[in-house]
């Protein structure tokens, strides 16, 4: 990873607050960056009910009063989220390399947990070549044994203990069901 990529430092570095909120915590953030935009809202709603009511009532010119106001309210709010949008961009993009580090981080630490496990199965795969290969060992050097008449049972395989046993069982079996 290029060691410039990092984005440069911010007064949000040590406040984890800041990166890891809640919803209802980013509205209420947003709400006190630009109390603005709520406010516009609000005078809209306003226009709208106060058209409605003067509507209902049958006063034209209030009716017109209250959608020009509603205009005017729509073009403030507008206007004011352009404004926010342009001073709030840095950190926005601040926000998005944040959560690209992060990410990375977390791929880089997969990574190598990964390759411990690899080398973790890798030395266990090491340790079992080498006990059967000593198992080998001792199998060829008992047999060797064996012809030189050495001793037999010493250094039997597990598969030929478990024959012997099973044959014996059988056996037992049999004689005991006559």
């Amino acid at each position: 990873m290029n060691p410039n990529s990092a984005p440069l430092p911010s007064s949000f570095d040590e406040d984890t607050e800041f990166y890891d909120e809640s919803r209802a915590g980013k509205i209420w953030r947003r709400f006190r960056e630009e109390p603005l935009i709520p406010l516009g809202c609000g005078l809209t709603v306003w226009a709208i009910v106060g058209a409605t009511r003067s509507m209902k009532r049958g006063n034209h010119k209030m009716t017109n009063l209250y959608f020009r106001r509603r205009l005017y309210a729509q073009a403030f709010t507008i206007a004011v989220l352009v404004a926010g949008n342009m001073y709030w961009q840095k950190d926005r993009v601040k926000r998005k390399e944040y959560e690209k580090l992060v990410a990375e981080k977390e791929r880089m630490e997969k990574r190598e947990r990964w390759l411990k496990e690899l080398e973790a199965r890798d030395e266990e795969d090491k340790v079992f070549k080498a006990r059967l290969a000593r198992r080998m060992r001792a199998a060829e050097g008992a047999e060797g044994a064996e012809g030189a008449g050495g001793a037999e049972g010493e250094l039997k395989g597990v598969t030929e203990m478990v024959k012997e046993k099973t044959r014996e069982m059988k056996e037992k079996v049999v004689g005991d069901g006559k």
